[in-house]
């Protein structure tokens, strides 16, 4: 133990970094779960989609959108979303699975979609470069 309290003292710039890389990995793993939303792929956002009848929420730029969505999106783009919560109170219930280009920006869809008390989140991991990528249907 002494040996290791010395050898934090004397590289203590290393031991922060190590430290800040542990934090970081774990909000990477754990992040969605603690924020109250799970992450998906596209397997079981697909099942979600198709057994429990999903709200697949879109929260790209009306360019992006415009370029290519998933089928029965509604598109909301994420510097408008607070504006319009109200408009999809009724899906409050139903499962919401968001969806962005990465599905970083989603991620913060999914944050206040949960903070406004929606039950079943989801944001799909890898978005619609991997919905595009596993050769899904996409509507122009």
């Amino acid at each position: 133990m002494q040996q290791l309290m010395e050898f934090v003292v004397n590289h203590w710039v290393l031991t922060a970094l190590f430290l800040a890389t542990l934090i970081a990995l774990f909000f990477n793993f754990f992040g969605a779960t603690l924020q109250g939303y799970q992450s998906v792929g596209i397997t079981e956002a697909t099942q979600v989609m198709n057994h429990d009848d999903a709200l697949i929420l879109d929260v790209r730029e009306n360019s992006e959108f415009g370029e290519g969505h998933i089928l029965n999106a509604r598109h909301i783009p994420l510097s408008q979303m607070k504006k319009q919560l109200g408009s999809f109170e009724k899906y409050k219930d139903k499962p919401v699975i968001v969806v962005c280009r990465s599905g970083s920006r989603s991620a913060s869809g999914c944050a206040m979609l949960k903070k406004q008390g929606f039950d079943q989140v989801y944001n799909l991991r890898g978005g619609l470069m991997a919905w595009k990528n596993a050769n899904l249907p996409i509507a122009h």
